[in-house]
């Protein structure tokens, strides 16, 4: 990989992020953080976008975002590196405002998936924000931004759900959409105005069409053969074709990635030990961690209906208050794990945020009916899920050389969003296994609930261990030392 510039790594003078630094940042948090946001929003509104357009397929509301992000990922990355980080996030977000702004004005279910797949284009941001911070920041406030800027999810985590639960009860899921057309708005100017461009370039090639085409569209197809498996039925010819299909794709695209001059995403990373077990286990542990807030917005927000649906029949605002401490709790951990990724090593950090997540939702599948149970066995998952989600870019840093950044932010990125897509799709079959549909509403039932937050902290168990088999002395030795110089 040829570099046509490096940036700055002095500061000389300076102690802490002045206001200059400190003003990037924020940008970056938000416009990483908006993917939080409108996931919350999303979970928010979802049962009642189902009852008001009378479609038993609401998971299609936010698979076809997360299709979309999966698919352009590659591409984003790679002209990112080849263009510049800041001229592609103003682009994707450009792409992201005209989506929000089709899907508030939608009139139908058909009009507003659109919109929401357009929006999709956004996604690959927080890989291309978490990457800017090597760029711009001196190095010394590479570490320290980092942990920040996973952290933020705490104050999504925070705010999002009062502002969620105004917008839902008070403007129902339209108001809920225009501020998400108004938010993506907000970003685009602060970008425009705030960011300087990255001065790391690749030198410019051809790109790399096939191969981009393979990884995305082959993830892609698995990811629809999934979630249509259940309607289609598991021995019907479509559902072995996409998925087996996709992962065809996949193969073709290692095989094409060997034999081009230019390649997408260089194979030889993926064969280095500390970039694949970071991969893996970021992947799980995220992935897991963000999927399983399906089973719990359905849960707290469809109604309760005798012999038809188990919900809980929260309103937004009441489901905002009895996650209130638990998004404190976020913010906390978040913040103690950046601090202590300098002393501990983050791999050990990552595996007790996963099984604290895991242990979470594994209670809360059988205790789940009453508030005091959510609130209390809500906190011990949402310290995990601060340790997590302050853990993953610091590992992601450790796990590459500073040329690399954006491709590894890219490849964790779409990794756990395809992940995260793959699990919520299965959740979804798992609680549609225990539901029924009425007037085209789908209604789930307690059992359903109970196995789709086993099956995601299953999930999370999993990714914990592995991330505490695959670490070794010489990587922890090893990344413990560059935690010391980021």
């Amino acid at each position: 990989m040829t570099l046509i510039a490096a940036p700055s790594r002095t500061a000389s003078g300076e102690s802490g992020f002045g206001a200059r630094h400190a003003l990037i940042l924020l940008v970056l948090m938000w416009a990483s953080q908006l993917l939080g946001l409108v996931g919350l929003l999303s979970g928010n509104i979802q049962a009642e976008i189902a009852i008001h357009f009378h479609t038993a397929r609401i998971s299609w509301f936010t698979l076809v975002t997360a299709l979309v992000g999966t698919f352009v990922t590659p591409f984003v990355v790679k002209a990112a590196a080849m263009y510049g980080k800041k001229r592609v996030m103003v682009v994707i977000t450009v792409l992201g405002l005209v989506g929000d702004v089709i899907a508030a004005l939608a009139t139908n279910y058909s009009m507003l998936l659109i919109g929401r797949g357009i929006a999709g284009c956004y996604g690959p941001i927080a890989a291309l924000a978490c990457s800017m911070v090597r760029d711009v920041f001196p190095r010394r406030l590479v570490g320290p931004a980092s942990g920040l800027l996973g952290g933020g999810v705490g104050l999504v985590a925070l705010g999002g759900p009062f502002l969620s639960a105004w917008l839902v009860d008070g403007f129902g899921f339209r108001g809920a959409l225009w501020f998400m057309a108004a938010a993506s708005a907000l970003s685009l100017a602060a970008l425009v105005l705030l960011v300087p461009e990255s001065p790391v370039r690749e030198e410019r090639t051809r790109i790399d069409w096939l191969g981009g085409l393979l990884l995305g569209g082959g993830l892609t197809a698995v990811i629809y053969g999934i979630g249509e498996g259940a309607g289609w039925g598991w021995a019907s010819a479509r559902t072995p074709l996409f998925i087996g299909g996709g992962l065809a794709a996949v193969a073709g695209f290692a095989f094409v990635e060997s034999r081009v001059p230019h390649p997408m995403f260089p194979l030889p990373l993926l064969k280095r030990r500390s970039f694949w077990t970071m991969l893996l286990t970021t992947s799980l542990v995220g992935g897991a961690a963000y999927a399983v807030g399906t089973v719990m917005f359905l849960l707290a927000l469809m109604p309760t209906i005798p012999g038809v649906s188990d919900g809980l029949g929260f309103s937004a605002t009441k489901n905002a208050l009895i996650n209130a401490p638990s998004s404190v709790l976020v913010l906390l951990g978040a913040i103690a794990a950046g601090m202590a990724a300098r002393r501990i090593d983050p791999w050990l950090l990552l595996a007790v945020g996963g099984l604290l997540v895991a242990g979470g939702y594994g209670a809360i599948s059988v205790y789940h009916h009453t508030v005091p149970q959510l609130m209390l066995l809500g906190a011990g998952t949402a310290v995990g899920m601060g340790l997590v989600v302050a853990t993953v870019p610091i590992l992601v840093i450790q796990a590459v050389h500073p040329a690399e950044q954006a491709l590894a932010n890219g490849a964790q990125s779409m990794a756990q969003g395809a992940t995260q897509t793959i699990l919520s799709q299965l959740t979804f079959i798992i609680l549609a296994r225990d539901s029924q549909i009425i007037h085209g509403i789908r209604f789930y039932r307690d059992e359903g609930y109970s196995n789709g937050l086993l099956f995601t902290a299953g999930v999370a168990a999993t990714g914990a261990a592995l991330a505490l088999i695959l670490r070794n002395s010489r990587t922890v030795l090893r990344n413990s030392r560059t935690a010391r110089r980021v």
